[in-house]
């Protein structure tokens, strides 16, 4: 029997009957369809909980042992015997200076000690004259002091030439510059030809272990770490990835800069974080005095469209967007909420989802803010 019959002919009350019941129970299905796949999203409670309450500031990594190699005597640079990256050891020559002058003044103080040792003999063999004279009677006493006396004096003239002879021959050695101690070439500051004056910056050095990070934290947050705050410096580790270590020993020095109006703590590390880190490498270090309740929410449920941060809070039916104020994020314990937000709001953790049309809370969503 065909549609149109049912319409036009036979039996056709009876026929418009049974469309409408079809009509009904299809339309009830599909509405049954559209409540199952409705868009619900998972909420969480706002609610506050402990957590660390510090602070992360910027340092950088140091070497304990760096020292910069200075001139000590005027002269001009005649050889660079290294380069930034080279392994040195304790004593190897780094840089010579022309040391004609100073090898002037160690031919002058040896003709010095020879005259002053002629003297010297001269005025001992007058003495042992005189006394031996003196002890027979024929000169008087003071004869005997007077070659006494001059005795005393060839013997510190003597001794004066013998100083300027070693100090002659140590300005010599200052125009051979050495490693005081193993090391790698940092940097160099000069090139060869440059006039070096006493003080000038020759060669940069460093030890490769141990190491320490610096940071300089100011005096307003200086104030609240105490006495023996928890410090975690964040480092790449052995497989690339970021890591946190704690310090094998951390100590502020006792005096601030009074220009930064900072206090630099410095904190030594591990020898294996040389194998990883370079000096002079930019970290994180994070400060840590004891625990607090704050206000948080999970870091996936916050939306940050340029510098506006907010998320979606469940209502009745739907979500309304709300502009919150964030504090630290305390990692899988979540971002604090400065403002914003009250005790009682529900937030979603998909903030993309909660913000298509028809998007509901989810009824049974029981998660809570890590």
């Amino acid at each position: 029997m065909s549609l149109t019959f049912l319409l036009t002919g036979g039996e056709p009350l009876l026929s418009k009957r049974w469309l409408w019941i079809a009509a009904a129970v299809l339309g009830g299905a599909v509405s049954a369809v559209q409540a199952q796949t409705a868009l619900t999203v998972p909420v969480v409670a706002v609610q506050a909980q402990a957590v660390g309450q510090g602070f992360e500031l910027d340092g950088t990594l140091q070497a304990v042992r760096q020292s910069t190699v200075s001139a000590q005597v005027p002269g001009r640079l005649m050889t660079l015997a290294v380069k930034a990256g080279d392994k040195v050891r304790a004593g190897q020559l780094l840089a010579t200076l022309d040391d004609r002058e100073a090898q002037s003044g160690v031919q002058r103080s040896q003709a010095q000690q020879a005259q002053a040792q002629a003297e010297l003999h001269n005025a001992q063999a007058q003495f042992d004259r005189t006394q031996e004279l003196r002890r027979q009677g024929f000169i008087s006493a003071a004869a005997l002091d007077i070659a006494q006396a001059q005795l005393k004096g060839a013997q510190a003239a003597r001794d004066q030439a013998s100083a300027g002879g070693r100090q002659a021959g140590l300005s010599q050695g200052f125009t051979r510059i050495s490693a005081p101690f193993d090391a790698l070439v940092l940097q160099t500051h000069v090139e060869l030809g440059s006039l070096a004056m006493p003080g000038t910056p020759i060669v940069t050095i460093y030890a490769p272990t141990p190491v320490r990070a610096v940071v300089q934290v100011p005096l307003s947050r200086a104030r609240q770490l105490g006495a023996t705050p928890q410090i975690e410096v964040q480092l790449p580790g052995t497989d690339g990835s970021l890591q946190w270590i704690t310090p094998t020993q951390s100590r502020p020095l006792p005096s601030a800069d009074p220009v930064s109006q900072t206090v630099e703590w410095r904190l030594d590390l591990p020898n294996q974080v040389a194998q990883t880190a370079s000096i002079g490498q930019q970290l994180r270090v994070r400060f840590a005095a004891g625990r607090t309740q704050r206000t948080t929410v999970p870091a996936s449920a916050v939306l940050r469209r340029g510098e506006l941060t907010a998320v979606y809070v469940a209502l009745d039916k739907g979500f309304a967007l709300k502009a919150v104020r964030l504090g630290a994020d305390h990692g899988a314990q979540g971002v604090e909420v400065l403002a914003g937000l009250s005790a009682n709001d529900r937030v979603a953790i998909d903030p993309v989802r909660a913000g298509l049309q028809g998007a509901q809370p989810a009824i049974n969503s029981t998660a809570a803010a890590q």
